[in-house]
């Protein structure tokens, strides 16, 4: 008979050797697809013959025109140690704070974590925003400095940066002062090395292939803990489509097994909240070998599978026992900070700029259909049947659902972006983002002006000897909406700067971030050369001659702040007097040429952006300029009544 302490360890869930469970998390641009390109490479994941293409899990389109990382994705490699086959998972998170959904939702399929870190930038923003979410899991962490090579590389301090930040977030979520005692490996993901002896500043690694972190990886990161022989659970952490499965769900087995055939307990939530239990069989069953899915007709507890067959499955739902369904917690993210109106195209262009998809019951199909699979994302109904508001985390995770929209056909007219406020102890709060800016030290004075005028409060500030200055601000979410373009001005494209959310702070009152005004068409036409020749004064143009334009289209930038009505198609009468316009036209100056992005942060309070296949405008709210001026007398009259 067994003793009491022999029987609370049989009890206990096993822990799988076979198996590694990893994130890789960092900032922004600090080499983490780069690494599990090496990665795959070296553990043969590709054939000889293969030439596999840089980034390779940067599958989207969006992903590799940006060079960010927007969805998280999972990969397989397969490690030969002296005790067999070890399967390491590896899930490859996004590093900009707008799409921190999908790190925590990464963060919930592993048990343990590799914080990657630029060995010249050092942690910044987003690296606080992912270490923070780690701890609070309890997961344990292994520091990889990335590019050692760098020229400009300062591994030391890096390393003392990284510790002093893991300190203070231990202190912030209650963990104990045991994260500092953490492996630290040197790596040049590019070069597809790594050691765990600290190579000099801008030199590379000793080890001649990533060997020792493979080593540090399964010597720290533990195996799943996990029962496969205890009642099944399974949590959905991604979804995914196939042209022949239908949708497919990535989960997480916690207990038991899966396999193919099965009949299992699917507990999802109804609207009110509540969990409802039904009965639904798995048609397929997935694993992750490499880059690819394979079947297969079981899997235990502690892997990563796909599984098909539940064609209404959400992130979130639990697949359990139909005997014992117990469900596991929901997974939850940050609330979002930034809002957008999205609606139909309703301009006197609409339908004529390349889009197929152009009705209110199209666009809200779409945007239920974007809730399935994202849960950083939240669609609100509108005082109009054909817009909706649409919140997020941030301005760029916003931007890409549009831009997304937009490849697949919509055509939409979407509002200027704003804050998600909250009323704490009946006082307006708003959002406030901490911000750090690295810029050259001659642009330290029209940096620091610009952030002032955006009520952002400067915290440090600090330099590394190399000529560039490091800027950490606290800023209101509002005053980064149109940030970035004029900060690029100031700084002559030389400035870093990244932001993650800092939590709700009292609202700071009003901000003028936009001090000039727009160029706004008074009919509509085509646009001539003559009357942009003789406007040529009055600003920057976003139009070119033969543009369609109408009434309320903004067609250019005024240097000035007011709004100005101008006439682009007027056209020069004709007289029997012959002259040569080749002189005029070569003096037309180029059009500004506005990407979604940039015609989103342009955009003014009473501005909208039309988004279209084939073009993106930016226009007036009110179209027609006796109405835009009676309600710009009614605002007027409503802030002389609060005042």
């Amino acid at each position: 008979m067994p003793t009491s302490t022999e029987a609370r360890t049989a009890a206990l869930p096993a822990t799988r050797d076979d198996l590694r469970n990893i994130a890789i998390v960092a900032h922004v641009d600090h080499g983490k697809t780069t690494l599990v390109d090496a990665m795959l490479r070296q553990s043969g994941a590709f054939s000889e013959r293969a030439e596999p293409v840089d980034r390779v899990l940067d599958s989207g389109d969006l992903e590799r025109e940006k060079g960010i990382t927007i969805l998280a994705k999972n990969t397989a490699v397969q490690r030969h140690t002296p005790d067999g086959v070890v399967t390491i998972n590896v899930v490859d998170t996004p590093g900009h704070a707008d799409f921190g959904g999908e790190v925590e939702r990464g963060l919930s399929m592993v048990d343990g974590v590799v914080l990657l870190v630029d060995a010249s930038e050092g942690p910044l923003p987003q690296t606080r925003f992912v270490l923070r979410k780690t701890l609070a899991a309890g997961l344990p962490v292994v520091l990889v400095v990335n590019k050692v090579d760098r020229p400009d590389a300062r591994i030391a301090e890096v390393v003392e940066e990284t510790h002093d930040l893991l300190l203070d977030l231990a202190t912030e979520v209650g963990a104990d002062d045991s994260v500092l005692d953490l492996p630290v490996v040197y790596a040049s993901a590019r070069a597809g090395r790594a050691s765990l002896t600290q190579p000099a500043d801008g030199g590379l690694p000793d080890s001649e292939n990533l060997d020792p972190l493979f080593e540090v990886l399964l010597g720290h990161v533990p195996g799943p803990s996990a029962d496969p022989d205890g009642p099944l659970q399974a949590l959905v952490t991604n979804l995914d489509s196939s042209t022949f499965l239908g949708r497919i769900a990535l989960c997480r087995i916690h207990a038991g097994r899966l396999r193919k055939g099965q009949t299992v307990a699917w507990c999802r939530a109804d609207g009110d909240g509540n969990t409802v239990v039904e009965r639904v069989r798995i048609s397929e069953l997935l694993v992750t070998e490499a880059l690819e899915r394979v079947p297969a007709e079981e899997a235990a507890a502690g892997e990563l599978v796909a599984i098909a067959g539940i064609p209404d499955i959400t992130i979130g739902d639990t697949l359990a026992d139909p005997e014992n369904p117990t469900p596991l917690p929901r997974i939850t993210v940050d609330e979002p900070a930034i809002s957008m109106t999205i609606g139909v195209n309703n301009s006197p262009l609409a339908g004529r700029g390349g889009g197929t998809k152009l009705t209110a019951r199209l666009v809200k199909n779409r945007l239920d259909a974007e809730l399935v699979g994202n849960v950083s994302v939240r669609v609100l109904p509108t005082e109009r049947p054909d817009a909706w508001e649409v919140q997020g985390r941030g301005e760029l995770a916003l931007a890409i659902l549009v831009e997304t929209m937009r490849r697949e056909g919509f055509e939409l007219t979407v509002g200027k972006p704003q804050v998600v406020t909250r009323t704490i102890d009946g006082k307006l709060h708003e959002p406030f983002e901490k911000l750090t800016v690295d810029v050259p030290e001659e642009h330290l004075g029209a940096v620091t002006q610009l952030l002032a005028n955006r009520k952002g409060r400067m915290e440090t500030m600090g330099g590394h000897g190399t000529g560039r200055i490091r800027l950490e601000f606290v800023v209101p979410s509002r005053g980064l909406i149109g940030f970035r373009t004029e900060f690029l001005t100031e700084t002559r494209g030389t400035g870093i700067a990244h932001h993650v959310f800092d939590g709700y702070q009292p609202w700071v009152g009003e901000l003028r971030t936009r001090h000039n005004g727009s160029l706004v068409a008074d009919r509509s036409g085509a646009v001539t050369s003559y009357a942009m020749l003789q406007l040529a004064d009055r600003g920057t143009f976003f139009v070119e001659p033969g543009a369609d334009v109408y009434e309320g289209m903004v067609v250019g930038e005024n240097p000035r702040a007011e709004d100005l009505d101008v006439n682009v198609c007027r056209e020069k009468k004709l007289t029997n007097m012959r002259s040569s316009t080749g002189d005029e036209l070569e003096r037309l100056a180029r059009p500004r040429t506005l990407s979604l992005e940039e015609a989103l942060e342009f955009c003014a309070a009473d501005e909208c952006v039309e988004v279209a296949p084939s073009v993106v405008r930016v226009r007036k709210v009110v179209l027609e300029a006796n109405n835009r001026k009676r309600e710009q007398a009614r605002a007027k009259a409503r802030d002389r009544g609060q005042g």
